[in-house]
Parts: structure tokens; C-alpha cells; sequence
């Protein structure tokens, strides 16, 4: 039987993984925008289960407004990177912490 437990901890594992990609990874733009991500789904895997533990189903459509924002949010992300890249040949974040006028 999987108990509230079990789902609690796969969501941290997850939101761990995500800080560690983060904190370990701060070239890449692209990955940061996916630890992002995983940090929004550990932040989902909790309401979830709290929602069908307490059998309430304000989290789950809170979810939903999540994965919105989190949709949104990754459209928008990689316009900004593709312009970027264009702009600039390269998303190295250490290349782009200079402004250019």
C-alpha cells in the first residue's frame, strides 16, 4: 500500500534533485529552466497528495493552475533563450551577465 509517506518523499527526492541541478549547474540555461520545472512538479506531487488524502479537490485544481503557469512560463523561457542565442551565438549564463548597450 503506497501511504502519503511514500508520496511525500518521492517529492522531496525530487525537489532535492532540482536544487542540486541548480546549484551544480549554473552554466546552462536550459537546465536551469528544467530544475525549475521539476521543483514546480515536486511543489505539485504535495498537493496532489494531500488532496486525495484528505479528499478535497482544492489541489488538484490548484495543480492545474500550476501547470499552466508552468506552461507558459517554458513558452516564454525559450523565446527569450532563442532570442539570445541569436543575438548573442551562445546561452552560457557566465556570457550573459554583461548588458550591451
Amino acid at each position: 500500500m503506497i501511504t502519503l509517506f511514500h508520496f511525500l518523499a518521492l517529492s522531496g527526492v525530487l525537489f532535492a534533485i532540482s536544487v542540486a541541478g541548480i546549484f551544480l549547474n549554473r552554466k546552462n540555461v536550459i537546465l536551469l529552466l528544467m530544475c525549475i520545472e521539476l521543483m514546480l512538479l515536486a511543489a505539485n506531487f504535495n498537493f496532489i497528495a494531500f488532496s486525495h488524502y484528505l479528499n478535497d479537490i482544492a489541489g488538484q485544481v490548484f495543480v492545474f493552475f500550476i501547470l499552466t503557469v508552468a506552461a507558459a512560463e517554458a513558452a516564454i523561457g525559450l523565446a527569450i533563450l532563442v532570442a539570445l542565442f541569436r543575438n548573442r551565438q551562445s546561452i552560457n549564463v557566465e556570457e550573459l551577465d554583461s548588458m550591451k548597450g
